[in-house]
Order: C-alpha cells, then structure tokens, then sequence
C-alpha cells in the first residue's frame, strides 16, 4: 500500500490535533500520526524521529501559524537550520484560521506547499495529497 510514512500535526489545540487525527486515521493516508502543540515540540518530535530512512519521519506537516512559546513561522526558520538527513518533510502545510496577507507572503519566502484555512477536511487532505503525493492519493477510496 502506498501510505505516508507519517503524518506531523502542530497545533496549540489538543481538541484541534485530536479531530484532525481521527480523520487522517480514518482516511487511512499514514502508518503513523504524530501531534505537538507548539514549534518546540514539533522541532523535538523531528529531532527524535528523522534520521536516515526513518519509518517515523513525517512525510507531511500541518502546521498552525499562531502557536506559543515557538510560533510555526519560528518553526520553520528553525526546521531549515536542521541538518539535509533530518529535513525528511517533503511537504509542509499551514492550516490556519486567518488567511492575513502578511503571513501569506512571509510564507511565500519558506518551506511550505500550501497554505490552508482550518477546519482540515477530507477534501483538503486529499487535494494535499492528489497534488504531492499521487501515489497515496491513489490509495484513497471513491
């Protein structure tokens, strides 16, 4: 089966990480989903699960913009300053609930395949997946 390695979500929400979970779970997209709720715990769960053909490594990121202690902006600066072996995401999502054009732009300059406005739905995550992971996306039901 072509799944997802794993999947990251980074959001200051637990009720927000929770209901994204059980969908990607329920669309069957990864063999794992991993959950932080800030760019501090996202940067630690990167440094604990990329190394070199990790099976833990997320394939994919969404991650919220406004976030305490390490917003996803200040993650992102931070993921680019990891060592090639760790930088295992190969697409990143902002899932916010602002679409501010400030941000937009400063996304622009960063890592990130899409910027999307909560809440994650199944058609957002196969649209993700249709446009960067075809392979996954063909696993997919109906």
């Amino acid at each position: 089966m072509s799944q997802l390695r794993c999947v990251l979500l980074v959001d200051d929400d637990p009720t927000t990480n929770y209901l994204n979970r059980k969908l990607l779970v329920k669309m069957g997209i990864a063999d794992g989903v991993l959950t932080a709720l800030n760019g501090q715990e996202a940067l630690a769960a990167v440094n604990t699960h990329c190394y070199e053909d990790s099976p833990t490594c997320p394939d994919l990121i969404f991650l919220d913009v406004n976030m305490p202690l390490m917003n996803g902006f200040e993650f992102l600066a931070a993921y680019r300053q990891l060592p090639p072996a760790q930088q295992c995401a190969t697409v990143m999502v902002m899932l916010t609930t602002s679409l501010h054009p400030r941000d937009v732009q400063r996304a622009h300059h960063l890592p990130v395949s899409s910027f999307l406005t909560k809440p994650l739905t199944a058609e957002k995550v196969t649209a993700i997946l249709q446009a960067h992971f075809a392979a996954a996306a063909d696993t997919l039901p109906g």
